[in-house]
């Protein structure tokens, strides 16, 4: 019944924002090129899959984001881990991750295509740049904060660095680390669409951007509304992973 709800509850908001939707353009005979139906939308989609127009975009922007997210979330976790546990590394690196940071991804993107060419890996590199500062900062602030009186605990009985890494820290850092992977998923999400605006021959933010020019404003919402689908199970994917891994913060909810 739980689950039932959780469901529930999104779909009747779904449904109202659509009826406000639908109302909306025929109460004040909004036209078209403006504001289409959502009937407009959902015929623009059911057609995309009809005609199979849409899938080789569907695929190619998943494909930029699965790839983009894992290399970004090892990098970040990777040099998380080493800047918590190395006073040395942070006074030499973690100045340049800030100023790299710091760098509009958008204005990177030129330079990127320049580096990696017009093909996927730009994109690539692209939303591993996005998604990574997030999930870094919660790694290091999530491996820092774990507990003192448990680690001298642990030193106390001689346990190594590497079982105070692995047993301790990461456990106890879990949370953070997955708060940072929710983000990071959303990120990476806007940072492909990002990258198919710059230059791209297929992917859901060509099919927007492309749509665009012929003024076809139902396949753009249709294209919003597949990102949006796609943006909400990548978020649900890794909060039920969080639910399954880090078990022991879920409480009563």
């Amino acid at each position: 019944m739980r689950k039932m709800s959780a469901l529930l509850y999104p779909l009747i908001s779904l449904g109202l924002v659509l009826l406000v939707w639908h109302l909306s353009v025929r109460i004040f005979s909004i036209p078209d090129y403006l504001l289409p139906a959502p009937d407009a939308v959902f015929a623009a989609l059911s057609q995309g899959f009809a005609d199979g127009s849409l899938w080789p975009h569907i695929a190619t922007t998943l494909s930029e984001i699965a790839v983009g997210y894992l290399a970004g979330s090892v990098l970040a976790v990777a040099l998380g881990i080493a800047l918590a546990e190395s006073k040395t590394f942070e006074r030499f690196v973690y100045p340049l991750l800030v100023a790299l940071q710091a760098m509009p991804k958008v204005a990177l993107g030129p330079i990127i295509l320049v580096w990696c060419g017009f093909g996927m890996a730009s994109k690539i590199v692209l939303v591993t740049l996005v998604c990574f500062f997030p999930l870094f900062v919660n790694t290091v602030n999530g491996i820092c904060r774990t507990d003192k009186e448990l680690l001298d605990t642990c030193r106390a009985f001689s346990a190594s660095r590497l079982y105070l890494l692995l047993h301790v820290k990461l456990p106890s850092a879990a949370g953070d680390i997955f708060s940072g992977l929710q983000i990071g998923v959303s990120l990476a999400l806007i940072g492909a669409v990002v990258a198919e605006f710059l230059s791209a021959q297929s992917g859901l933010g060509y099919l927007i951007a492309s749509s665009s020019v012929n003024m076809s404003l139902s396949t753009m919402f249709a294209g919003v509304f597949l990102l949006a689908i796609i943006g909400v199970c990548t978020t649900q994917l890794v909060r039920s992973v969080k639910r399954k891994m880090v078990f022991w913060e879920n409480g009563d909810r």
